[in-house]
Order: C-alpha cells, then structure tokens, then sequence
C-alpha cells in the first residue's frame, strides 16, 4: 500500500464540469500508512485505512477553512488555511482533501506526509506549502 501525493485525475476533470463551488465544503481527512491514495481516487474512501475515531481524532476528517482563489501569473492556485486537531494522539502517513458538500464525497487532492507523522496528547497539524505558482498544492497551469 502506498500514499502518493496528487491533484486527483477525477477532480482535473470535475473542475471542467463545474461540479466543484466555492461555496462547498471541502474536508480533510487523515490516512495511516496501510493506506492506498493516489491520482486515480476518485472519492472520499470512507473509515478504511482512515485514521481512528479517537484521541482527538473524528472519522470524515475537518472542515477546511480559508478557502482562497488567486491568479500567479497563468496559474490559478486554490489554497487553505492550515488544519490542527488540537489535544490529539494520532499517527497518519497522508491526507485526503474531498469536497464534503457532494453527495460522492468527490476527492480533490492526496497528500503524502514522506514518512509517519505522529501527535501525543498535543497538536497535529496540516500545513499547507506557501502560495505561489510553483509551490502551491493545488494548483492549474
């Protein structure tokens, strides 16, 4: 099993359609390291592999917030304020953004943290590259 960080091919495609809006809410959720996420997820995978409920932990991830539209040159850039689960014990490989408003659970991105990253009864937090046209997480040239 593996994490792979990337724009989902399903969302790439989705944009065109107009089924993603501003006025959505996108989620994050959190996925150990047994976990299968890559270009080719369509969806949110639901509890499988999905960090436990618990210890500060709740399955379906957040809420993002800070949801941030810009044009950087000829690259439109879709950015998030960063993300904690605060007074949490949670161990994850990667995440998975989804718009959460979407009868699907539609997936927009994987993110692959490299390596376990763990909290222990303390903050665990996303956060996300800075803006810019080559160094935000999504992004569309």
């Amino acid at each position: 099993m593996a994490i792979t960080q990337a724009l989902c091919n399903s969302f790439k495609t989705e944009i065109i359609q107009g089924i993603h809006l501003a006025s959505n809410d996108y989620y994050i959720a959190l996925y150990t390291s047994t976990a299968s996420l890559d270009k080719t997820t369509t969806t949110y995978t639901g509890v499988l592999n999905e960090v436990a409920n618990g210890n500060g932990y709740l399955t379906t991830g957040k809420i993002l917030t800070g949801y941030s539209v810009t044009l950087d040159g000829d690259t439109a850039i879709l950015d998030f304020s960063p993300v904690t689960w605060s007074a949490s014990s949670i161990t994850a490989r990667g995440a998975l953004i989804y718009n959460h408003s979407l009868a699907g659970k539609n997936a927009v991105c994987v993110l692959s943290f490299g390596s376990d990253y763990s909290s222990t009864n303390g903050d665990f937090t996303v956060t996300f590259p800075v803006s810019g046209a080559a160094t935000s997480l999504i992004r569309i040239v």
